[in-house]
């Protein structure tokens, strides 16, 4: 059996993932997705054939000049035909392998970071409730898109450019001190500055990208929610006030972009003024080597064809070191997406599925009990004090209170959405803890206030109670609790489209669809958390009949806001700060002058007529 916690999560937010290196994040991320490993040794093979085929032809240009133009007794054309062909060959044979290889890269880079995409996704729903609702939900799906696509340019583009840089800087100064350590001394003399700031720019870098990807999910967010909320925008004429906040998100997400792209451009320029001095410094360094200047006699000669090849050397190093710089952008905003996502995975969720060794409820009205159950919310005072509750099976419970007084939370904990912080909440006898995720949502349902309707057909928002159901099915279900000729009277049936958000229906229509849906999933305990919408008299009453045959011949639990819930339950539980303090029928706990029920159903009455009194 489970040892209960003895302390709720400390904490209710993603992690960031910040504190990784740069190669902790390549490492876990490639452990997340081991795809991207998948043929690496290849895909580094190609790159070196495309990196040494790069250097033929400076090589063949001179030789060409060198041998073939300069042959004593004049050109040499057999010679030149074979080096013009020779770098025509080099040519082709590194074209061949860069397309190779960006083909590798591009099918790994795109399977691992699939698998990365959905690993994320299904990790978002196990986390903990209170991580996701204080997560905006913008940061959150930034998360899983424009981050993971952030990595995915990165490795499909600005890893091509990366290996394939690395190897020609490698190779370039290699032929290069062969032909002249002088010149390529040159080289690296002017590139030494750059090279020696990297570090630094890296560490600014990182962290500006790293706010750039935060701005990234506030901007989302604050686009997003008037979006899906356009309706009240526009009814209370906020308009000027939401595209203030978007344009304050804008601004915000705009300042951080411009401070990292300044390093951008910084390093940038100061890769251009290292390649101009590298130009001149082998333009003029090798004139004055050419006749033996500098170093005198033979040995400090370089030929003319040497310092033409040269110059197609310098290109070669050139080129790679400016790209580098973008490369390192790319880099730091990749590493930081990244980062985020892992910060995802590496979140911690609140609830842990036995799995297959986790034991199976048996089918029938199911016998609830809570035992010595306390429950706190992170950082917070507890909200349920020790409460024991036995709930037989078959019977149907009304769990009335204030607003506050924990009673949401206990359908919460019965459900499973959230584990006691102490104590145990057992179903015929297991502890929740121990019964397998998928088993306890096949023998337990909860009927939120508001069931979220997808914009889908009816039917397939139905089909989440059973995702084998057939049409016939849904049409049974709905004559098995008095909803068939609401359905039939629907434009399409169950092929209606609900729009989204389910704004298609009126809110006595949604409630209609998710009572559908729980009875589709045919549950033997039913959690009922009270819709409190209005709706017109005659759609009430078709509600409470649905209710009635939805509940017929199982454990129900109702999280009651009108108390005629109540009067029509076989037992009323009634939770006050926390704490269970009175429990029985309706008609015995009514009639306890000055108890709590006794107010609470005083003020229900009350308000009752006069709501009465205003339609009238």
């Amino acid at each position: 059996m489970s040892t209960p916690p003895t302390t709720a999560p400390s904490t209710t937010g993603l992690s960031t993932g910040d504190d990784l290196g740069a190669f902790a994040t390549i490492r876990r991320g490639v452990g997340y997705s081991p795809e991207l490993a998948e043929g690496l040794w290849g895909t580094l093979l190609l790159a070196v054939v495309a990196s040494v085929g790069q250097v033929v032809v400076p090589v063949a240009v001179q030789q060409t000049i060198d041998r073939g133009l300069g042959a004593d007794g004049g050109p040499d054309v057999g010679y030149t035909t074979l080096m013009g062909v020779l770098a025509g060959v080099a040519v082709v044979l590194t074209s061949v392998s860069s397309y190779l290889m960006t083909r590798r890269l591009f099918i790994t880079s795109e399977r691992g970071l699939a698998t990365l995409r959905i690993k994320a996704f299904r990790h978002v729903h196990d986390l903990p409730l209170l991580t996701q609702n204080t997560e905006r939900r913008g940061a959150l799906v930034s998360r899983v898109t424009s981050d993971v696509d952030q990595v995915s340019q990165f490795l499909v583009f600005g890893g091509l450019l990366f290996v394939v840089s690395l190897g020609q800087i490698v190779v370039a100064t290699i032929v290069m001190v062969v032909y002249s350590w002088q010149l390529a001394l040159v080289v690296w003399v002017c590139f030494a500055p750059l090279f020696a700031s990297l570090r630094y720019f890296q560490r600014k870098l990182t962290l500006a990208y790293g706010v750039v990807r935060r701005q990234v999910g506030q901007m989302l967010s604050a686009v997003s929610e008037p979006v899906v909320g356009a309706a009240v925008v526009r009814a209370y004429a906020v308009e000027e006030r939401t595209q203030t906040r978007i344009d304050d998100a804008i601004d915000e997400f705009k300042a951080a972009s411009t401070r990292a792209q300044g390093f951008t451009a910084f390093s940038f320029s100061l890769g251009g003024v290292s390649a101009g001095l590298a130009n001149a410094g082998v333009i003029v360094i090798g004139v004055w080597l050419a006749p033996g200047h500098l170093f005198g006699g033979d040995s400090g000669r370089i030929s003319a064809g040497t310092i033409v090849a040269f110059a197609f050397l310098v290109t070669l190093f050139v080129g790679p070191v400016q790209m580098g710089t973008q490369i390192l952008t790319d880099a730091q905003n990749a590493l930081a997406g990244w980062r985020r996502v892992i910060g995802i995975l590496e979140t911690p969720a609140d609830l842990v599925d036995p799995g297959e060794d986790g034991q199976r409820l048996p089918r029938g009205p199911i016998e609830v009990r809570f035992d010595d159950v306390t429950f706190a919310y992170p950082a917070g005072p507890p909200v349920l004090h020790g409460i024991s509750l036995d709930i037989a099976a078959g019977t149907r419970v009304a769990v009335v209170g204030e607003t506050g007084s924990g009673k949401s939370t206990v359908a919460k904990l019965l459900t499973r959405l959230m584990d006691p912080t102490e104590g145990r909440v057992l179903l015929d006898g297991i502890d929740l803890r121990d019964v397998r995720t998928r088993a306890l949502r096949r023998s337990v349902v909860l009927v939120p206030q508001e069931g979220f309707l997808f914009d889908d057909t009816l039917a397939a928002n139905v089909r989440y109670g059973r995702t084998d159901a057939s049409d016939a099915d849904i049409a049974a279900a709905a004559v098995e609790i008095g909803l068939g000729d609401w359905l039939d009277a629907l434009p399409r049936g169950v092929h209606t489209l609900v729009g989204q958000r389910g704004e298609s229906l009126s809110a006595g229509e949604r409630q209609l669809v998710a009572l559908l849906r729980a009875q589709l999933a045919d549950p033997d305990l039913l959690v009922l958390d009270e819709a409190t919408s209005a709706v017109d008299p005659a759609l009430e009453m078709r509600i409470g009949r649905a209710l009635e045959r939805l509940m017929s011949g199982r454990t129900s639990v109702t999280i009651a806001h009108r108390l005629s819930t109540a009067e029509a339950a076989d037992e009323v539980v009634v939770v006050d700060r926390g704490r269970i303090v009175q429990r029985g029928p309706h008609d015995v706990l009514v009639g306890q002058e000055g108890s709590v029920y006794a107010g609470l159903h005083a003020s229900w009455v009350a308000q009752q007529g006069t709501v009465a009194a205003g339609r009238g």
